[in-house]
């Protein structure tokens, strides 16, 4: 049934974050002037430049000179805040609590996170947002509310960790008090990183964008060619247009540790030249799962580098690589080379980057045959040389990484940033993706993959597709195994992701509420707006013209919402179940106001203007 023109939406919460609020804050003014910088600085020497991009947007420099290289000291960066219409913060951390703004923090480092905090009002408008220049080296961002004042406290903490020593050091500061959206802020502060030249992100092809099956939650390392290019033919059918092949192809060992890790010939599939081909056959793209830090105790390969490891870690059976040897890395590259030249792979997932730290490095000096003496810079070496040897041998390659290694100076390195391992925990793929979409820019960014159990109710099964939809999707069951409705299922829901794959990957992006994960995500492209709903909350149109509105229903309970700010004229509603069945189709003249659509749980509704 649809009711026409609802003032009062009933049992359907009001959603305060889908719309500016009138009596919001200004903005706050900050003083740069009031940074200080702390700690025994030694030998350096500080000096301090400020710049002013526009109102509310503002940089400081801080640089740090010593007349002889020395070993920095640890340093804190402090100032405050007045906690002015606050309600929440984001931070690049997957892990963290969002909705609780007491205590912020985050950690980051070349291979992990982002060094970015922002603070949020009720609305979603960012309040205040630092981040720094430096992605390269361990920093913390603090802010904790003072309760004598009520004051945000902040503090940027450098060189926690002892560093190789340097005669010079530089760190640029931007601070964003602009009133924009949270999304925004966020946003271009990523644009800010990437226009760096140490940034620089790596080209997205098109096959970085493509949706894939993955082998790792359906088959684990109990792989055979058979049995995936079979999986391949079927998600042919369904829409997909590519396999993940992950661990367990290149050893016979499957006890699910890496004592074997090392030599990476393919073992279990030794005919691997012919499985690629099989998979191309099929019109398919082919990329190989590679634990890129990892020398297993019991591999050929660990003779030859046990003296260029950093530690070992017992629970994997292996050990981890010095990067800081030059023929460590060039051992790895021509692994990757040698895949992409003799196999013909499209891409490589790389895994487990976080586990190259400096834990074990002993000495952080250049000798004894290390050309680095920190082992981040040797890691962003590895990995820029990773990037250029391989687009040398195919300017399309495709270099997958998953949380948490998703800072700026992952974009240089890898082209495809999956949500971290969550199986069939549809909102926390959905938080993990957002997370990620928010920070990663134009770099595509892969749902992780999704399963569910066979006897699954079909519109259950369902929810784990439509909470990934603005990502690049990735499916991980037995797709021979499924039953015809959930064959049906995904195919529809396949096809409706290819056919706007523009507007869900490329559009204007909108994540409400994160300290709620995100009840509700909206892309707007062309005049098209798609709103996949997770909560019972209504969908604003906003006020830019719009000739089409799609509302997926990602909830297990029936009805959506949709709030026009103006008239919208004669229109073509219809109602899909989530098989793809038109349920109901009818025109209706849509008039500015509260509009309630009777749609089934997991469904969709198309709205066209006529």
């Amino acid at each position: 049934m649809h009711f026409s023109s609802i003032r009062l939406l009933l049992s359907f919460a009001l959603c305060s974050t889908c719309f500016s609020l009138a009596a919001a804050a200004p903005a706050i003014d900050f003083d740069v002037k009031q940074v200080g910088l702390e700690g025994e600085l030694g030998s350096f020497e500080p000096s301090w430049s400020a710049t002013q991009s526009s109102p509310h947007l503002q940089h400081i420099t801080l640089v740090l000179e010593s007349p002889e290289p020395a070993v920095l000291p640890k340093l804190t960066l402090k100032w405050r805040v007045p906690a002015i219409d606050i309600a929440g913060h984001w931070v690049s951390d997957n892990l963290a609590r969002k909705h609780d703004h007491y205590r912020a923090r985050v950690r980051s480092r070349a291979v992990q996170h982002a060094p970015l905090l922002t603070y949020l009002n009720q609305g979603d408008r960012n309040r205040f947002t630092v981040a720094l220049s430096d992605a390269m080296n361990p920093s913390l961002i603090r802010g904790v509310i003072r309760e004598e004042d009520a004051f945000i406290y902040m503090d940027v903490t450098l060189f926690e960790k002892k560093t190789p020593a340097t005669d010079r050091y530089e760190l640029t500061l931007r601070f964003d008090t602009r009133p924009v959206m949270y999304e925004t802020a966020i946003g271009d502060t990523a644009h800010w990183w990437a226009s760096m030249d140490e940034h620089t992100p790596a080209p997205v092809p098109e096959m970085a964008r493509v949706p894939v099956y993955s082998t790792w939650y359906s088959y684990h390392q109990k792989i055979t060619a058979d049995a995936i290019v079979e999986e391949c033919r079927i998600g042919g059918e369904l829409g997909l247009e590519g396999v993940i092949v992950d661990d367990g192809w290149q050893t016979l060992d499957g006890n699910r540790g890496y004592a074997y890790t090392g030599d990476w010939k393919p073992e279990r599939i030794p005919e691997m030249k012919a499985f690629v081909d099989r998979v191309h056959a099929l019109d398919q793209e082919f990329l190989l799962w590679y634990s890129v830090p990892m020398a297993g105790e019991k591999s050929e390969m660990i003779k030859d580098f046990r003296d260029k490891t950093l530690y070992f870690h017992e629970g994997f059976g292996a050990y981890v690589l010095d990067p800081r040897y030059p023929e460590v890395r060039e051992y790895l590259i021509g692994v990757y080379e040698a895949a992409v030249r003799d196999w013909g792979i499209d891409g490589l997932k790389l895994d487990f980057i976080g586990m190259f730290s400096e834990k074990g490095a002993g000495d952080l000096t250049a000798e004894d045959g290390r050309d680095y003496a920190s082992v981040d810079k040797a890691v962003d070496r590895l990995m820029t040389d990773v990037m250029a040897r391989l687009r040398a041998l195919n300017p399309e390659i495709g270099i997958e990484f998953r949380q948490p290694y998703n800072g700026p100076l992952m974009r240089k390195y890898g082209n495809m940033f999956r949500a971290v391992d969550c199986a069939n925990v549809a909102p926390y793929n959905r938080r993990h993706i957002v997370d990620l979409r928010l920070i990663a820019d134009t770099t595509s960014v892969h749902s992780d993959m999704i399963m569910w159990h066979p006897d699954e109710p079909v519109e259950s099964a369902a929810l784990q597709v439509l909470n990934i939809l603005f990502s690049v999707p990735q499916i991980s069951v037995r797709l021979a195994d499924i039953s015809p409705d959930h064959r049906k299922m995904l195919k529809f829901w396949l096809g409706y992701w290819t056919e706007n794959k523009s507007i869900l990957l490329d559009g204007d992006f909108r994540a409400v509420a994160p300290a709620q994960n995100y009840p509700m995500v909206m892309g707007r492209q062309d005049g098209k707006l798609i709103a996949t709903i997770y909560q019972d909350m209504f969908v604003p149109s906003g006020s830019d013209p719009l000739s089409d509105i799609d509302i997926v229903n990602g909830k297990s309970t029936p009805g959506a919402v949709l709030r026009l700010e103006q008239d919208f004229g004669m229109s073509e509603v219809t109602i899909y179940d989530t098989l793809g069945k038109v349920l109901s189709r009818e025109s209706l003249d849509l008039e500015a106001g509260a509009h309630a659509f009777d749609v089934s749980p997991s469904g969709l509704v198309e709205i066209r203007k006529l």
